[in-house]
């Protein structure tokens, strides 16, 4: 069965359930991830994520500023990949907020979600003020009829990757360590717009990637080596993300150039893979200098691709 995004999100059968954010779908969240899909499968149940958007910190504290690993549709085709059944994705508001331990249960786990069996965090909280904790979660199963799997200190600590450490190493670069960490290459996904041209001038034409979500987090401005897919083939490439200093650019854009690629792809959605990270964005004399150096980045990007297919 595919994932369902659901306003309604009542789900018709039996499910085992896990809760949280799952920024990144990290190899810890993973780990979790395959436990809910084998117990699914086990004891015939639907296999369920309940997540939450926007993120708390952004409802309760005003974070505004947090950026997420992230979106809802790349969090979405993580997931399937992984075999989870529904994706839940719960609008979060003061108002849910409020809701006292109890209620959340009962409204939510049991009435929408008919839950059988969660599997959780030993430290997870929830209800108002996040005042209730594992230990209560277990007594509601008494009264509710469902199972709690707790997901023991040693268990979490043996992974020892958390979405904020992933989020830190995207800011400052090292694309490397962040794919270390979530298991998979860090993605950017957005619509093919018409850019100002300049590539073309340089002999690397670019395309412009628009992404919509403004919560995505963006790495750190540079150059980086990228993969995409294409009408099933793998096309390997580079990436710019920055304002142009040389030519005076002021508006941070996401541009890619793809190698030996020549087909029109203005107006399409693309999920471009982040490998690695070639260089800081630079301030280039003139417009020869910065086309000398893009050969280079071509020259670089090629001999790391084929050190990490081979």
């Amino acid at each position: 069965m595919k994932i369902q995004k659901s306003i309604d999100y009542k789900i018709l059968q039996d499910s085992v359930v896990t809760i949280g954010t799952f920024d990144g779908v990290h190899v810890g969240h993973q780990k979790i991830i395959k436990k809910l899909v084998k117990i699914a499968k086990k004891k015939n149940l639907q296999a369920v994520v309940l997540t939450f958007f926007p993120h708390p910190r952004m409802v309760l504290q005003k974070d505004a500023n947090i950026k997420l690993i992230n979106s809802i549709d790349e969090k979405y085709n993580l997931l399937e990949e992984r075999g989870v059944d529904h994706l839940v994705v719960k609008e979060f508001t003061h108002e849910f907020s409020r809701l006292t331990a109890q209620e959340f249960v009962s409204k939510i786990l049991i009435n929408k979600l008919k839950t059988k069996h969660i599997i959780i965090g030993y430290d997870h909280h929830f209800g108002r003020n996040r005042t209730a904790n594992i230990n209560d979660l277990k007594a509601f199963g008494k009264i509710y009829d469902f199972k709690v799997t707790e997901i023991s200190a040693k268990e979490i600590d043996e992974v020892a990757v958390s979405s904020t450490k992933i989020r830190q190493a995207l800011k400052e670069g090292n694309v490397a360590l962040a794919n270390s960490f979530l298991g998979y290459n860090f993605m950017l996904t957005g619509k093919v717009v018409k850019g100002k041209g300049l590539g073309k001038t340089l002999e690397c034409p670019t395309a412009n990637l628009e992404i919509k979500e403004s919560y995505k987090l963006i790495p750190k401005t540079g150059s980086y080596v990228v993969q995409t897919t294409f009408e099933n083939q793998t096309v390997y490439g580079m990436m710019n993300i920055g304002v142009n200093p040389t030519v005076n650019g002021k508006q941070q854009s996401v541009e890619m150039h793809l190698f030996d690629f020549s087909k029109d792809i203005y107006g399409k959605s693309f999920t471009i893979q982040l490998l690695d990270r070639l260089r800081d964005e630079i301030k280039f004399n003139s417009l020869e200098e910065l086309k000398m150096q893009l050969k280079k980045d071509q020259a670089t990007s090629k001999a790391l691709i084929k050190q990490l297919k081979s």
